[in-house]
């Protein structure tokens, strides 16, 4: 049986001692009302009302239980409230450092529509982790192998100056003995420093020949696309940064490299199905 229902029936027929004014206050048919406080005497075991006269009047056994029906439908009706303010509780969110306030205001804006009131904190990768295993965040945008990937953004090279090919060989990096030019340097910055991304970058450049220093490794986007505007150097960033800082990019000849993100935590499952296409826009993903 609906307990809360018949005790909200209940309350109202011995506050108006009428079982027609009663169902009127609880917005249900009088007939409504009197099967459901029946069906309550039944499980309680004794009649709430003295059927013997005209007024819903009720019984000492009544009298003794109405107390705790008012404090039962009270709590349920706690209950309905704190889960509205839970459901509007923000899930803080960890996401790349990539992503833009634009795209981020328009992913929290269609989250709204499945009941998620999402809280953005951009953060490199590895404290974006961090953040989710200590619990500051509830969900977290986690850098991952692309084998458990549900969203791929391809990588490559961008230059200040326009490339002269359509693809990026690193063996045209690699110095020669006669140069007295600084070797060009391949900067990663923070959100590709991950051991999936520059791991197999990095053994690609001992292979065909680069210099350890060729390969360097930025505090700061900003930090690497200003050594990008300021020589000949080349950053490793996606076709959508490279046209955001207004860099020529083009794909690596021998290696194709990628960032590789799924969700992780609560509301993970809302996050990887209803909103994949909004953060595939905020990371730059391909469809």
């Amino acid at each position: 049986m609906d307990l809360v229902g018949a005790c909200t029936a209940f309350i109202h027929v011995s506050d108006r001692g009428s079982f027609t004014l009663g169902a009127a206050a609880a917005r249900i048919p009088q007939p409504v009302a009197s099967r459901r406080i029946a069906a309550l005497e039944h499980h309680l075991g004794a009649a709430l009302f003295d059927r013997t006269t005209r007024r819903a009047t009720l019984t000492q056994f009544g009298h003794t239980v109405l107390p705790t029906a008012r404090r039962l439908v009270d709590l349920a009706h706690t209950l309905e409230h704190d889960a509205a303010q839970a459901r509007r509780t923000p899930l803080r969110l960890a996401v790349p450092t990539t992503c833009t306030t634009h795209d981020l205001a328009h992913l929290t804006a269609q989250a709204r529509n499945h009941d998620l009131h999402l809280d953005p904190h951009p953060a490199p990768p590895a404290q974006r982790e961090e953040l989710l295993h200590t619990r500051q965040v509830r969900t977290a945008l986690t850098a991952v192998p692309s084998d458990r990937a549900h969203w791929t953004v391809p990588l490559g090279l961008a230059t200040h100056h326009p490339p002269d090919a359509n693809t990026h060989y690193l063996e045209t990096l690699r110095p020669h003995r006669d140069d007295t030019t600084p070797p060009r340097r391949l900067w990663i910055q923070p959100e590709d420093d991950t051991p999936h991304i520059r791991d197999p970058l990095t053994h690609t450049g001992d292979t065909i020949g680069l210099q350890p220093t060729q390969i360097a490794r930025a505090t700061t986007l900003t930090t690497a696309t200003a050594e990008v505007l300021t020589t000949h150097d080349l950053l490793l960033c996606s076709p959508r940064q490279a046209d955001d800082l207004n860099l020529h990019w083009r794909p690596i000849g021998e290696i194709q490299p990628t960032r590789t993100y799924t969700a992780t935590g609560e509301q993970s499952e809302t996050l990887r199905t209803h909103l994949h296409p909004h953060i595939a826009q905020c990371l730059g993903a391909t469809p």
